[in-house]
């Protein structure tokens, strides 16, 4: 089972870039972020013309987060339990059917939390207690379990060319660091990190002051695995490629291999 997560930063806007993609890669499954659209308006045709069933927990304008799948899908759930006044499209989760056990898997986009300190840093800081929260609930089940996303997180100074560029960031305060290890420390597998422990591995480069082509980049999405799902665990990598192509989003898909 081949399970990636990709950013795509306006789904309208690069629905020709995400086709292309998903008929090269073939992903089973794919979890994008920054879908940009109301649910009404993601452009589900081109996709489910490539056989994938498309969930979508949208918003206007921005945010937003999608499940695709060519496997059976249940259980989907929409919204990161723990405060309901939250009005933000971040989370969506489902169980999917593998050929040999289910697995579930967690869509997600974790708030950026510029500027900080300040209350969006806040709403960042309480939506990793409420992820850790619900991450802890899954581990308690013994699931086989995914939660994939872009985290905005930059996990070590291996994950940045220039880490010392990112010091006052919201993306690398030691708070946001700090909490992420949380998470893992539950017991929780980082799957790329797992496969390829050296540093000058990206999955984001700016748009601005050549980063790209200076590889300025740093490493903000994730696939953290529950025991189960590691145990699982065949291989992971980034489409690094995707991001020199026409049109691209900021993000490029990390991916999963699953023996399930």
């Amino acid at each position: 089972m081949k399970i990636a997560t990709f950013n795509i930063n306006g789904v309208k806007a690069r629905i020709e870039a995400l086709t292309a993609w998903l008929t090269e890669a073939s992903p089973d499954v794919a979890v994008l972020q920054e879908i940009k659209s109301v649910d009404e308006g993601f452009p589900r045709e081109a996709i489910e013309a490539l056989g994938y069933r498309v969930e979508t927990h949208g918003q206007k304008g921005f945010n937003g987060v999608a499940l695709l799948s060519r496997l059976p899908i249940e259980d989907i759930r929409r919204g990161l339990p723990g405060d309901d006044s939250d009005e933000q499209s971040r989370w969506i989760e489902a169980v999917i059917a593998g050929d040999h056990r289910p697995v579930r898997l967690a869509g997600l986009y974790l708030p950026n939390g510029n500027p900080a300190p300040g209350p969006k840093y806040d709403y960042k800081l309480a939506w990793m207690a409420r992820m850790q929260a619900r991450v802890a609930e899954v581990l308690a089940g013994e699931e086989a379990a995914i939660f994939a996303g872009d985290y905005n997180v930059i996990p070590t100074p291996a994950d940045a060319a220039r880490p010392e560029a990112w010091v006052t960031d919201a993306l690398y305060l030691p708070e946001t660091r700090e909490a992420f290890r949380r998470m893992v420390n539950l017991g929780l597998t980082d799957a790329f990190r797992a496969r390829e422990p050296r540093p000058g591995h990206y999955s984001f480069w700016d748009y601005q002051a050549g980063a790209w082509e200076k590889n300025n980049g740093i490493r903000i999405d994730h696939l953290l695995l529950t025991p189960q799902a590691a145990d699982l665990l065949a291989d992971a990598g980034i489409d690094r490629e995707v991001r020199g192509r026409e049109k691209p989003s900021d993000h490029v898909p990390v991916w999963i291999e699953l023996e399930a």
